[in-house]
């Protein structure tokens, strides 16, 4: 995993262990939210934070913090 602010579809779809087309839809999905909340957002790309906040992930995750929430 990179450093970077923003994940690409491919990214998404390892962390999610999902297809690329259903990496499409959860970055769609997690942009419409950001945009809602009027922050700026980059088609086919997602905010790393916001990424592993919403899959309740903890952790810093541009340290590659996927450290599973304890539910």
């Amino acid at each position: 995993m990179s450093n970077t602010t923003f994940m690409n579809v491919d990214e998404v779809a390892e962390a999610l262990g999902t297809s690329v087309a259903f990496g499409y839809k959860v970055i769609k999905q997690f942009n419409n939210e950001l945009k809602a909340k009027g922050y700026f957002t980059v088609a086919g790309k997602v905010n790393r934070q916001y990424f592993y906040e919403r899959i309740c992930y903890k952790g810093n995750s541009a340290e590659g913090g996927e450290e599973n929430a304890d539910l």
